[in-house]
């Protein structure tokens, strides 16, 4: 436990700079698809969006998912947090991040099959799930409100 309390800061600065690339390449992916979906099915154009998303979902979004979640917790060990309500509430809203981060894995893959179930309307509606969540964490680590 000392060791972590002696990595907090180094720990904490890894957590924020990994949940900034998480939090791009969430913002991103959705925008892919919207442009995915307008091009023509079977098309060159198509292909290139598929080699996109499987890129941006295995070099950033997938990697940063995982080094936000480890870092996260062992910043939150290293300095006890475990018993506090704001990190439980952030816990919550991180696990629905977490949630969909998966749901956006399984749509890439459905556009890759050609596929396209949701609207580019409904899909740039989607896009602003993770600007929310951001507030409310945000808000939870910050204020700590309870």
């Amino acid at each position: 436990m000392e060791i972590l309390q002696s990595l907090y800061l180094w720990l904490k600065a890894g957590h924020v700079i990994f949940v900034i690339f998480w939090m791009a390449g969430l913002f991103m992916l959705p925008r892919y698809f919207v442009y995915h979906q307008e091009s023509d099915p079977g098309s060159a154009e198509e292909a290139r969006w598929i080699d996109r998303e499987a890129k941006l979902r295995k070099i950033i979004l997938t990697p940063a998912l995982v080094l936000t979640w480890v870092l996260g917790v062992l910043t939150a060990l290293a300095i006890g947090a475990f018993s506090e309500g704001w990190l439980h509430a952030k816990l919550l809203f991180v696990l629905v991040l977490s949630g969909y981060h998966g749901w956006l894995v399984g749509y890439s893959k459905k556009l890759a099959r050609g596929e396209r179930p949701l609207t580019g309307r409904k899909l740039r509606m989607l896009n602003e799930v993770p600007g929310l969540a951001a507030v409310v964490i945000v808000v939870l680590v910050v204020v700590k409100p309870f």
